[in-house]
């Protein structure tokens, strides 16, 4: 009896051939690495000292043509250190490159520089992330040189606070749809922990409406908000918590369903969706269970600290503003390559704000803001429509 052949996959549309572009638009390889050389490694081994799960056997492309769809849960109501981490630990794991993923980004993450860390400018898309929209998504399904990174709950995830910590929001069907359109799989995994970057802040819809507005995604209401005015680098700070990345069990979407593609609606993908995303929650739930117990791991940590004195005071988070800063200027501004950053001589912090004054304006209380609005908001995009 003969065998079906198998379908034949899409192939891009004219809209997605003149979009291929922002494969390369800002991507810069070096800078991402020259980044975790001096900066990211040191954070992740003293503050965030980051684990990965069930990452021993790394996922190979069933279809080798597509790239794989790495799929996480956001974390709540915090800037999105978890992701910086988690995609600077892969890239000292994976042996391949072409294994390694790019992120689909929330299009606000770029739209004005003051959500950038500490305003380095185009820093998510240097690192390698696209603007999460549907074009970007379906453009990025025929790049060949990595896989993708998506977070399919979207700004709701990151919005949803405390209140709703490791609860999946309404996943995006368009991760469904192309992964069946593209007879790739979703890999999903867990981030744990991460929503102790930022604990016991909450969220109301009405007035995240009003922040989007001026390019912010939400307003976290907690502990912080007061210091946020009074040191704004509070804005970007993120407690210690231990984050820990577990991998789930890869989803074959186009095995979900008897239906051709051509036939299946918007209410089929919706269904779908919910499916892929109770079967996530229920995998999440018990990787909560086994590693989110201590979010911090406090002794953990000050036998980091005591390890790593000599990084003091780099590791906490009043000094990053200096280091992301420093980084910028070495790298972008005297275009310097294979350098490494002075961060154990005595006096190093206060030598960076010396070559960098700005960054004092992130210990200026309220008034600081002022000019870090200004330079945050310096040809921004707000109010620009995705498409």
């Amino acid at each position: 009896m003969p065998t079906a052949s198998p379908p034949t996959l899409p192939t891009p549309t004219p809209a997605i051939q003149a979009n291929q572009h922002i494969y390369s638009d800002y991507f810069d390889e070096e800078f991402a690495q020259t980044l975790d050389r001096n900066i990211l490694q040191m954070l992740d081994r003293i503050w965030f000292r980051s684990k990965l799960v069930g990452f021993e056997h790394y996922p190979q492309r069933n279809n080798p043509d597509r790239p794989l769809i790495f799929a996480s849960n956001h974390s709540g109501m915090a800037f999105p250190w978890d992701a910086m981490v988690a995609l600077a630990h892969l890239m000292r794991t994976v042996d391949r490159p072409h294994d390694l993923p790019r992120p689909l980004s929330a299009p606000m993450l770029s739209q004005s520089v003051l959500m950038n860390p500490f305003l380095v400018r185009d820093f998510w898309k240097k690192c390698g992330c696209v603007d999460a929209t549907t074009l970007n998504f379906e453009t990025m399904m025929f790049y060949n040189d990595h896989n993708l990174m998506l977070y399919p709950e979207g700004v709701p995830g990151i919005g949803k606070g405390f209140n709703k910590k490791y609860e999946l929001q309404r996943l995006a069907t368009s991760i469904i749809r192309l992964g069946i359109l593209h007879r790739t799989d979703i890999v999903p995994y867990y981030t744990i922990n991460g929503e102790y970057l930022n604990p016991y802040t909450y969220s109301w819809p009405w007035l995240n409406r009003q922040m989007k507005k001026i390019g912010i995604p939400f307003l976290p209401l907690g502990p912080i908000i007061l210091m946020v005015l009074l040191q704004p680098w509070f804005f970007y700070m993120a407690y210690p918590a231990n984050l820990t990345f577990v991998m789930g069990t890869r989803i074959r979407p186009y095995e979900l369903t008897d239906k051709p593609y051509e036939e299946l609606t918007r209410a089929d993908y919706e269904a779908l969706s919910e499916q892929v995303r109770a079967r996530m929650q229920t995998e999440m739930d018990a990787a909560v269970k086994e590693h989110g117990q201590q979010p911090y791991r406090w002794t953990q940590m000050w036998q980091r600290i005591r390890e790593n004195r000599r990084y003091f005071p780099f590791f906490l988070p009043f000094a990053w503003p200096a280091m992301f800063t420093e980084f910028e200027r070495l790298y972008v501004k005297e275009g310097r390559r294979d350098f490494t950053m002075d961060l154990t001589s005595p006096g190093a912090w206060l030598r960076m704000i010396w070559r960098n004054p700005f960054t004092l304006t992130f210990f200026i209380p309220v008034l600081g803001w002022i000019p870090i609005a200004i330079r945050g908001y310096k040809g921004n995009r707000i109010g620009e429509k995705s498409v």
